[in-house]
């Protein structure tokens, strides 16, 4: 048994024994005393970088968790306002919220006046933790009513054991604190000097993503329909979805700059996502037309080139791989039916 998880089920025991006849909001409020002093370590500084003329971010080099990284896995964005900071994902863990709230601190002198999660993926959220704990317990935290149920419902839970899994317990004392304002596709937020217009195309990376365009500076974060140089988790997405996304947003905004949850941000985002995933969608949908077996059509995909040409940048690719194609086959395949 690992240290950390020894002590939790010492103090869970103690609690049992304290409070065998209370109320269940005495064992809740214990449990969570519990999970405040069985914590993973502090998380080591990251830089800001401005990337447009209001917009920061804390960038992640790793695009998976892990023990070493703890968790720091996607990137944090900063939307510097005369009102206050509006941040856009709030990282995977408290600790990480922590280290955040140190780098924002040392750039301003102004308040953090609310947060958008992009999806439920614990990555994008559990950093919540640390923001409400440091400006309060009313603060904003707007998600798409979909991500609200999600992270309020099975989500929530799911993700924070997850990445205390992946981490070795270095994101321990991490509570889920969901987002409670909704935003729907189209949905205006004004923020004196900023005005951030929020958009939803149905199902992408997950059913409810939202992507945020920040008007003035021309520029969207996306969020994990897009990604940099990694292919995003498509296990609750679509493909045809994420790339109809792709088209909406050329359309609907006049964005030049697309700021993607892991990778670096820049104005070709979305034409290296939308090629890698044409040439993993297409040959599987031709693979379906002609009957050919899954592997068949792993071998097509494999051998495109919009494909193989992207293959040696792409984080994970080896590893999953293999997935992202059955993922393809399965949805090619439903939608010819």
């Amino acid at each position: 048994m690992h240290r950390r998880q020894f002590f939790r089920a010492a103090a869970a025991l103690g609690a049992l024994s304290a409070v065998e006849f209370a109320p269940w909001q005495a064992v809740a409020a214990f449990a969570r005393e519990v999970d405040d002093f069985v914590r993973g370590p502090a998380v080591r500084d990251h830089p800001l970088r401005q990337v447009s003329p209001h917009v920061w971010m804390i960038f992640s080099p790793d695009g998976f968790p892990t023990p070493e990284n703890q968790g720091m896995m996607c990137n944090l964005t900063f939307i510097d306002t005369a009102q206050g900071l509006v941040v856009v994902d709030s990282g995977a863990s408290v600790q990480i919220g922590e280290m955040a709230i140190r780098q924002i601190r040392k750039q301003w002198q102004k308040p953090v006046v609310a947060i958008i999660n992009t999806h439920y993926h614990g990555d994008h959220w559990l950093g919540n933790h640390a923001f409400v704990d440091a400006y309060g317990a009313d603060l904003p935290i707007y998600a798409h009513p979909g991500t609200i149920r999600e992270i309020a419902g099975v989500q929530g839970r799911l993700w924070q054991t997850l990445l205390e899994q992946w981490t070795n317990q270095a994101t321990m004392g991490t509570r889920v604190v969901p987002p409670r304002l909704p935003l729907e596709d189209g949905a205006i937020l004004r923020f004196a000097d900023v005005t951030l217009r929020l958009h939803h195309f149905g199902k992408a990376h997950t059913p409810y993503d939202l992507c945020v365009e920040v008007v003035e500076d021309k520029l969207t974060c996306v969020g994990d329909v897009a990604m940099d140089r990694r292919i995003a988790n498509m296990d609750d997405g679509s493909y045809l979805g994420t790339l109809a996304a792709y088209t909406q947003l050329e359309q609907r905004t006049a964005s030049r700059i697309w700021l993607p949850g892991h990778g670096e941000p820049g104005g070709g985002v979305l034409q290296w996502n939308r090629e890698l995933f044409e040439g993993i969608y297409r040959p599987c949908e031709q693979a379906i037309k002609d009957g050919l077996p899954l592997e068949e059509a792993k071998a097509l995909v494999l051998r495109d080139p919009r494909v193989a040409s992207r293959a040696r940048e792409t984080k994970g690719f080896e590893t999953n791989i293999g997935k992202y194609v059955s993922l393809a086959y399965l949805e090619a395949e439903a939608a010819g039916f």
